[in-house]
């Protein structure tokens, strides 16, 4: 443990003051800014209930619930009588088509969300769903659909049947959090959990096309890990995201959870500990730490652990209620950046009820690589006010904006060293519940930030689910 807390305390350069880090920006970029362009409904009567303190229909780890591809949006949802639902629209429309597939939502968890992933080389678009450590349900369209949307009728008949296998690859029979990620050769990645919460290994399975491959686990569950007050011999490690940058390398920021709640100081807290980093220049079949130095091979028997040195790029230990499976987006240069968030110790150094503390005085926190290869991380001066998710997106220009929970946008410019954090948006009128799903692939397209959430509501009473448009920095 000391070990790496040296490692991250080098690596990381702190709260950054002006300019320090920054990359170089040219004298006529624009800072940060929002338009609100058009909002429109997808459903009126959307699936509503609470279940670990989300919505399944916008749960912001979704990697896709809210795509665009050539022209054309999709988004998915669980409606009313819990059928899962996939919609698009040619972009700038008011109106959407839907279609209802065979499968409905079999248990109240709102882990169990619908992601989308796009495999360019035959232009199917593929869905994996309803799943929380138990098995899983996959459909794939027909080819050709999201190549010629505009002459492809949009009906039932273009998605093939709903599979409990990846057309006939089992995976694992403890399945969670799917994310696809289309690789830069035009092939198709699946990421996903095996195991359980504090038992668990991430692992990938691709798609050349024609097939599904699995292509193994590659972080690893065991080892042991000793905090202050105790120590824990299992755990998970929770993906912030899985993205490709500009040059084809392959990056993943993380938080680990471990199983045994002696690490913590109170037991209303949560065991989430740290902020690491791997990247992967081979399409992940192997992971390096940030100094560049080999920690895993994918479906070895050498798996990124947590007792590898020099993975943690922010040291925090487990009494700061971290959050898992925040965010993180890659700029124009390929360096990485996140969003995490947790109770910042000016508040105590106890986190004793996880909600409540979250909410009372949460912070999220802009945290990037620099070109030096070290880290800078910024505080979001705006108090988050719920115990949920906060997304990042970053512009053409590669300005930062963070879309925290019920619709609120803030931005930090990158000629500033994202330093100049604020509010640009506040939500009002939304009337979200809480975390939002935006739409990762559409800014890079039409520099339009779209965002998928769902208005509040009581008990289990459906309510509306929209998806509204900003225009970003011209």
């Amino acid at each position: 443990m000391k070990r790496r807390t040296l490692l991250a305390t080098a690596l990381l350069t702190g709260v950054a003051g002006p300019g320090i880090g920054a990359g170089t920006a040219r004298a006529a970029d624009p800072g940060p800014s929002v338009s609100l362009t058009g909002s429109t409904q997808l459903d009126a009567q959307a699936l509503f209930f609470v279940s670990y303190d989300g919505l399944v229909n916008n749960n912001s780890f979704q990697k896709n619930g809210l795509l665009t591809y050539k022209g054309y949006q999709y988004a998915v949802w669980y409606t009313t009588d819990r059928s899962a639902v996939v919609a698009r629209r040619a972009l700038g429309a008011s109106g959407w088509s839907t279609v209802t597939l065979a499968h409905r939502l079999k248990s109240s968890d709102s882990h169990n969300v619908i992601s989308m992933g796009v495999s360019k080389t035959d232009g199917r678009l593929h869905l994996n769903m309803d799943s929380h450590s138990d098995g899983f349900f996959y459909v794939k369209s027909v080819a050709g659909l999201l190549d010629n949307p505009a002459s492809t009728a949009w009906t039932s008949a273009v998605f093939g049947a709903v599979q409990t296998s990846l057309d006939g690859l089992a995976l694992t029979t403890q399945f969670t959090y799917p994310q696809f990620v289309s690789t830069p050769d035009g092939k198709l990645q699946l990421s996903y959990r095996v195991g359980i919460s504090g038992n668990g290994r991430n692992a990938l399975a691709e798609y050349d096309g024609s097939s599904w491959t699995a292509l193994g686990e590659w972080s690893g569950s065991t080892g042991t890990y000793t905090s202050e007050h105790g120590s824990s011999t299992a755990r998970n490690m929770y993906l912030h995201g899985i993205d490709y940058d500009v040059d084809g390398r392959l990056h993943a920021l993380f938080t680990w959870r471990e199983q045994n709640g002696a690490v913590m100081c109170n037991g209303g807290g949560i065991t989430n500990h740290d902020t690491g980093y791997v990247y992967s220049t081979d399409r992940g079949r192997t992971w390096r730490n940030n100094a560049g130095t080999l920690v895993g091979t994918t479906g070895g028997s050498d798996t990124v652990g947590v007792t590898d040195a020099g993975l943690v790029v922010d040291a925090l230990n487990p009494d700061h209620a971290l959050m898992n499976q925040e965010s993180q987006a890659t700029d124009s240069t390929g360096l990485p950046h996140a969003i995490i968030s947790y109770v910042p110790g000016r508040f105590g150094q106890c986190t004793t009820n996880y909600v409540t503390d979250r909410t009372n005085n949460g912070r999220a926190f802009h945290l990037r690589k620099n070109a030096s290869g070290s880290w800078t991380k910024t505080e979001i001066p705006i108090a988050l006010g719920s115990s949920q998710r906060t997304k990042l997106i970053l512009d053409k220009y590669d300005n930062a904006y963070a879309i925290m929970p019920f619709g609120r946008i803030t931005g930090a410019s990158k000629s500033s060293g994202y330093t100049d954090w604020t509010l640009l948006y506040d939500g009002s009128g939304l009337n979200a519940f809480g975390e939002v799903v935006i739409d990762e692939t559409r800014v890079s397209q039409d520099g339009t930030l779209s965002v998928m959430y769902e208005e509040k509501s009581s008990g289990t009473t459906p309510s509306a689910l929209h998806v509204v448009d900003f225009r970003l920095s011209a």
